[in-house]
């Protein structure tokens, strides 16, 4: 599944109802399962992916369209899938930002959360076409 035409996200109100499960847990957090997406609008475009067992833990996620404009990753049948999507207007995709102490900062597009807007189940894939992006795209000043 191609996901070129990616929905934006919404704002999810922090409650319980609105908990993203990541069954798998992220890269190198495989034993975290659960997080809510945490917003504020002075930070926008940037959330916060809060680990709900830990909230001093998050890590700072952003839409890929405030970062690039033609992200299309495509995703295997497996995971759509295993992340119960019928099509790309299903998906909330997050893309995991670092900053540097240099003060630059970068974002992960070969290793996508994407989730299922209508479960709030999630995942972090490697797309098929990984080659054609960075884990460390810079981010636009």
């Amino acid at each position: 599944m191609k996901l070129a035409e990616l929905a934006e996200p919404e704002i999810l109100p922090v409650t319980t109802e609105n908990v993203v499960r990541l069954p798998l847990g992220l890269l190198g957090f495989e034993d975290i399962k659960q997080y809510v997406l945490l917003s504020k609008p002075d930070e926008a475009p940037f959330l916060w992916l809060q680990m709900l067992d830990d909230p001093n833990l998050a890590f700072l996620v952003v839409p890929p369209a405030a970062v690039i404009s033609d992200y299309s990753p495509d995703i295997s049948p497996e995971e759509v899938e295993f992340l119960g999507l019928i099509d790309s207007q299903d998906t909330l995709v997050f893309n995991i930002v670092t900053l540097r102490s240099s003060g630059n900062g970068t974002v992960n597009l070969k290793g996508p959360i994407i989730v299922n807007r209508h479960t709030l189940i999630g995942k972090q894939v490697v797309p098929l076409n990984a080659m054609d992006y960075s884990s460390q795209h810079p981010l636009p000043i």
